[in-house]
């Protein structure tokens, strides 16, 4: 388990990932162990799923206008809010 000193040490840890590399543990220090995973993007499987689901469609509409009216933020500005002071 790798230890996460700084937002770029992060990214470097998501770059590196692929379907032959797609589990990663961490540590951030004063946050926790986390564990991410990589799952492949499969536009079918989530077309077919939102046809399926009503309730589905609906939350994504409903939260892709929650981010167009500024209520949530991308991974990146996430990744953009750690200071050093969070890796301590």
């Amino acid at each position: 388990m790798g230890k996460v000193q700084s937002s770029e040490e992060l990214m470097k840890y998501i770059n590196e990932m692929n379907s032959d590399n797609s589990v990663v543990q961490f540590s951030i220090p004063g946050k926790g162990k986390f564990t991410l995973v990589l799952q492949e993007e499969d536009e079918q499987s989530i077309k077919s799923d939102v046809e399926k689901n009503p309730q589905l469609e609906r939350m994504f509409k409903e939260s892709e206008e929650q981010y167009k009216k500024g209520l949530g933020i991308s991974t990146a500005d996430l990744l953009k809010s750690f200071s050093e002071k969070d890796f301590m």
